[in-house]
C-alpha cells in the first residue's frame, strides 16, 4: 500500500488488511498509561481512526468531528483514535478541546498497530491515516485508505458502515 505524504509517495509497512478479516490484536497506551488491547473493547462495535499526529491541524479536525459525532452512536460503540504520539499529548489535547466521546491510545512503544494494521511510515514513525470499522466480533466491515495523509477521511461513510451493523 501507499499513500502520499508531503507529496512523495510513501510506502506503508505491514499487513495490508481486507474487510471480512478477523482485525488483529493490538497493545496500546491510554492517556493514564494503562496498557489496551482489542479484548479491552469486546463486545463494542469500534470505529479506529489512525492518523499521524495530533499536533497537526487535519488530525485534530478529525477528533473533533469523530467526537462530535460519537455522541449520537450509542453507548455500544467506542470510537478509537490512534496515533504515535505520547500520551501526554494526546491527554493534553483531548482536555484542552474537551474531547470526551473519543479514546485516545498511542503506538509510541513498539509501532506494533502500526506493523499490524498496515499504516506505519517506517523512515518517519508515523501512521498513515486510515479508518477501520470492526464488528462486536472483531471482524473488519469497512476500511478506508486515505490516499493522501494531508486529506481528511470520509465522516459519513465510516459513520454509516457502523450504523449498518
Amino acid at each position: 500500500m501507499k499513500v502520499l505524504f508531503k507529496g512523495e509517495l510513501t510506502h506503508l509497512i505491514g499487513n495490508e488488511l481486507q474487510v471480512g478479516e478477523h482485525a488483529p490484536d493490538f497493545e496500546l497506551v491510554a492517556t493514564d498509561f494503562s496498557k489496551k488491547t482489542l479484548k479491552s473493547f469486546d463486545g463494542k462495535k469500534k470505529i479506529i481512526m489512525v492518523y499521524p499526529s495530533i499536533d497537526t491541524s487535519v488530525c485534530a479536525t478529525e477528533n473533533r468531528k469523530f467526537n462530535e459525532r460519537a455522541v449520537a452512536l450509542g453507548s455500544d460503540v467506542v470510537v478509537l483514535s490512534v496515533s504515535m504520539d505520547l500520551p501526554f499529548a494526546q491527554k493534553r489535547f483531548c482536555a484542552a478541546e474537551g474531547l470526551d466521546a473519543v479514546v485516545p491510545l498511542s503506538d509510541y512503544i513498539h509501532a506494533s498497530f502500526a506493523r499490524s494494521y498496515g499504516v506505519l511510515i517506517e523512515p518517519l514513525r508515523l501512521m498513515a491515516r486510515a479508518i477501520f470499522v470492526v464488528d462486536a466480533k472483531n471482524v473488519i466491515r469497512y476500511i478506508e485508505w486515505v490516499p493522501d495523509v494531508g486529506m481528511e477521511p470520509d465522516y459519513d461513510a465510516a459513520i454509516k458502515a457502523i450504523k449498518l451493523l
